[in-house]
């Protein structure tokens, strides 16, 4: 038996998030303090008890998740065979992996956020999702839209987010909903992340990431840009760095595992969302969720 653990993106994040970790694990507490030292403010306030809208702030989701994410894995003293991370989760699998340290973890966390947001206010753009299609028939659509528009998240089979400038997006739901989409629903996020027009950002990010010290990892790291197992140090910085410009290929990752042995999948962070999507691609697999000890 192979154990792969998988670790959430943005959109996961609940408030009351870690309290109990940092309430009961000494370790847990030290790493949660760490962190608020590192972001110059008491991230921890925000996610123990701040309110939703707090929690929604771009400077303060991302670093959240991760933050639960690596540090209740952590206090699990989990042993994966393989990790993989959901966009920014992919930042919580490497450091989990031992290829990134935790502090320069969520340093490039942090900056990565600031660098999403900025650029979010220079090319205003969304997402959206789209629900019973194949990725072709979305993919051959969003080629025929004026504008930039691009498949960004490929989540299970006959789910996929687009993403791009709104005036495209919004052309392409219509043309997805004509060629038989179930539905083609725009998502409340403040950019086009995982397009083209991530491309400041990512230039941005390329600089902190080129400077970080990366690791050979205890494990394959499946990473989002070609849902490929990577131990080499310089690949996955590499592979990190096209992130933001490049789709997310979930389902690509879950069915290569499959394909690779994996039978069991742990998703360790807030929310269910990836115990879901992996029982989507594959139902022969076990899967389950732990946010909290």
């Amino acid at each position: 038996m192979k154990h792969a653990y998988v670790f959430p993106g943005q959109g996961s994040q609940a408030v009351g998030m870690g309290k109990d970790i940092y309430d009961n694990v000494p370790e847990a507490k030290e790493l949660f303090e760490k962190a608020n030292e590192i972001l110059g403010f008491r991230i921890t306030d925000i996610m123990f008890a701040g309110t939703p809208d707090e929690l929604k702030q771009t400077k303060v989701t991302q670093p959240a998740v991760f933050l639960h994410s690596v540090i209740l894995a952590k206090a699990l003293g989990v042993k994966p065979d393989a990790v993989a991370g959901h966009s920014l989760g992919e930042f919580s699998a490497l450091v989990v992996a031992g290829a990134l340290s935790f502090e320069d973890g969520l340093r490039l966390v942090s900056k990565r956020a600031m660098a999403m947001q900025r650029c979010c206010e220079q090319q205003p753009g969304g997402m959206a999702a789209v629900l019973g299609l194949d990725d072709k028939t979305v993919e051959e659509v969003c080629a025929s839209v004026d504008g930039v528009v691009v498949g960004a998240n490929y989540n299970c089979p006959g789910q996929l987010v687009i993403s791009g400038a709104d005036a495209a997006v919004d052309e392409a739901c219509v043309k997805l909903k004509e060629a038989g989409a179930r539905r083609a629903l725009r998502l409340p996020v403040g950019g086009a992340f995982h397009s083209p027009l991530m491309e400041p950002a990512r230039q941005e990010l390329e600089e902190a990431i080129a400077e970080a010290k990366f690791s050979v990892p205890m494990c394959p790291v499946y990473q989002n840009v070609d849902a490929q197992p990577y131990t080499d140090a310089e690949a996955i910085k590499k592979n990190l760095i096209a992130q933001l410009t490049a789709p997310v290929r979930w389902t690509q990752i879950v069915e290569n595992m499959v394909s690779n042995g994996f039978d069991e999948f742990t998703e360790v962070g807030p929310g269910t969302v990836l115990q879901g999507l992996v029982t989507k691609v594959s139902r022969e697999v076990k899967a389950e969720s732990k946010s909290t000890l």
